[in-house]
C-alpha cells in the first residue's frame, strides 16, 4: 500500500467516525442519560402500577421496537431519535429485570448477578468480534447492534442493582443515591488523575448512571411509606421527560454533541492537500513517515 493509500484509508477512517451513530461524550451526555434513566424507571412504575401489567410490558416492549427501528433506520446521529430510544430502552430495561423478581420471583441478588454474567458475555463476543468496546466506532450495523445490546444490558443490571441495595440491603432510595454517586466519581476520578482507560472508565460510569437515575426517581416517587417523598411515578415521569426534551432541543440545534464531518478525498489530492483537510475537532493531520492503519484510529 503506498504513502497516499495509506493516508486516504486514514481520511476514510475520519470520515466514518465522523458519520458515528452515538453523540459525542460530553457533560450533556452524562445529564442526559441519568434523566433518562430517572424517568424510564418512573414510567415502568407508573405503566405497571396504574395499569395492567400485561398492558404495560406489551407497550413498553412495542415502543422498544419501533425506537430500535427507527435509530437503526437513520444514517447517522441523530439527537431525537437516538435519545428516543435510549428512553424507550430505559423503560422496557426497567421492565425486563421487574419480571424476573416480581413475576418470577427470583431475588434481586441473584437477577444482578445474572444481568452481570449477560453483561460480560456482551462485552466479550463484542471485543472478539470487532477488537473494540469504543463507543467512537460505531458506524457499522454489527456494532450499532453491539452497542444497543449492552445498553439494554446495562439498564436491567443498574435496575436490580439499585433495587438490591434500596430493597434488600434496606439503605432506602434516598441513600442508595448518595451511593451510586459516589460510585460513579471513581471511574470518572480515576480516569481524569490517574490515567484509567477511557473506553473502561466510560463503560463503568455508564452502568451506574442507571441506579444512580432510578434511586433519586424512586426517592421522589415513592410513598412516604416506602421511604419516598410521595411525589408520584406519574409527576416524576413527565417532568424528566419534559426536562429531557429540553436538552436534546438544544443539543439539536446547537450540534454540541455532533462530530465535524470529515470530507475524504482521492489519493492524489490527499498527497498535496492533506494538512488543508478538515478534520475533527482535536485531531491533527498525520506526518507522511507515520500513518497508522486508518481503521485503528477508530478502536
Amino acid at each position: 500500500m503506498t504513502t497516499a493509500e495509506l493516508r486516504q484509508d486514514h481520511l476514510g477512517a475520519a470520515a466514518r467516525r465522523a458519520a458515528s451513530k452515538v453523540p459525542q461524550i460530553t457533560v450533556y451526555f452524562w445529564i442526559t442519560k441519568v434523566l433518562t434513566t430517572g424517568m424510564g424507571e418512573a414510567t415502568s412504575d407508573y405503566l405497571v402500577h396504574d395499569i395492567s401489567p400485561v398492558v404495560a410490558v406489551i407497550v413498553g416492549f412495542t415502543t422498544f421496537v419501533a425506537s430500535l427501528a427507527l435509530q437503526f433506520a437513520v444514517r447517522r446521529y441523530v439527537p431525537w431519535v437516538y435519545w428516543l430510544a435510549v428512553s424507550m430502552v430505559a423503560v422496557f430495561g426497567t421492565m425486563a429485570a421487574d419480571v424476573l423478581h416480581v413475576g418470577l420471583g427470583i431475588p434481586y441478588v441473584a437477577s444482578t448477578a445474572f444481568f452481570i454474567v449477560v453483561l460480560t458475555v456482551i462485552f466479550a463476543v463484542w471485543y472478539r468480534t470487532e477488537r473494540t468496546l469504543s463507543i467512537h466506532s460505531i458506524y457499522t450495523r454489527r456494532r450499532e447492534a453491539f452497542y444497543w445490546a449492552t445498553v439494554l444490558a446495562t439498564f436491567a443490571l443498574g435496575t436490580a442493582a439499585g433495587d438490591l441495595t434500596a430493597r434488600s440491603m434496606g439503605l432506602g432510595y434516598f441513600a442508595s443515591g448518595i451511593l451510586f454517586a459516589v460510585v460513579i466519581a471513581v471511574p470518572a476520578v480515576a480516569h481524569w488523575r490517574f490515567g484509567l482507560n477511557a473506553i473502561l472508565a466510560f463503560w463503568s460510569a455508564y452502568i451506574v448512571t442507571r441506579p444512580l437515575g432510578a434511586s433519586f426517581a424512586d426517592w421522589l416517587a415513592w410513598p412516604h411509606s416506602s421511604g419516598g417523598l410521595a411525589l408520584g411515578h406519574g409527576p416524576v415521569s413527565l417532568v424528566a421527560a419534559v426536562v429531557i426534551i429540553g436538552f436534546v432541543g438544544y443539543l439539536t440545534v446547537t450540534r454540541k454533541d455532533v462530530e465535524e464531518r470529515v470530507a475524504a478525498r482521492s489519493p492524489g489530492k490527499a498527497r498535496h492537500r492533506h494538512r488543508h483537510t478538515r478534520l475533527p475537532r482535536g485531531q491533527r493531520p498525520l506526518p507522511d513517515h507515520w500513518l497508522p492503519d486508518g481503521d485503528a484510529q477508530g478502536r
